[in-house]
């Protein structure tokens, strides 16, 4: 199975998002530098430091990315073209309207969160899955299956919101910070999940 890695952009109070979902000025980093990085979208360029530009070539290299429902109608499945360039696999109860469509590496898994992660992972072959949306973010680690956690941490405090860690059914846990990177506006951390100790 490939690695699953969690990755959100999160207020210094833990947030990733105001209560209607808006995100305040937590992706003013994705505009705040002279480094061009191309997406997958002709209509999207991001401008970062370099340090930023080195992390989100890490966060590009993404063999697949699993997401939630929740957040596939909230950007209203990115026009069927997500800005990193990869099979997107959306966990659903149904599947929306309108999908799947032709051309569009867009797949739909109704049985289940560990199917997802199935589908995900042979999608992604030898690279990593990565996963956005804090409830599958909060399965893969309940389930014992996530790897690596990065967090963009922006200079804001939201105050309430949408948390990037809640209701965690197996905490606690502990991480390991293997990497930390300090971009212009935003700090970039890495962690490994430890193995769950025995009680």
């Amino acid at each position: 199975m490939a690695r699953l890695v969690a990755e959100m952009t999160m207020s210094l109070d833990g947030f990733i998002a105001l209560p209607d979902d808006s995100v305040g000025g937590l992706f003013d980093w994705y505009s705040n530098g002279t480094v061009e990085v191309p997406t997958a979208r002709p209509d999207m360029t991001w401008h970062v430091s370099q340090a930023s530009a080195e992390h989100l070539q890490r966060t590009m290299s993404a063999g697949a990315l699993l997401v939630g429902r929740r957040i596939f109608d909230i950007t209203q499945g990115w026009d069927g073209q997500h800005p990193i360039s990869c099979p997107i696999v959306v966990l659903s109860h149904s599947v929306p309207d309108g999908w799947p469509r032709d051309g569009v590496p867009y797949t739909f898994v109704t049985s289940g969160f560990q199917e997802a992660v199935e589908a995900a992972s042979r999608l992604a072959g030898d690279k990593d899955v990565g996963l956005a949306g804090p409830d599958i973010i909060r399965q893969a680690i309940d389930a014992g299956l996530l790897a690596e956690v990065r967090v963009n941490l922006a200079p804001w405090l939201l105050g309430s919101g949408i948390r990037f860690f809640d209701h965690l059914g197996s905490a606690p846990v502990k991480l390991e910070r293997t990497r930390v990177i300090e971009g212009d506006g935003v700090t970039h951390l890495y962690f490994n999940v430890l193995p769950r100790p025995d009680y």
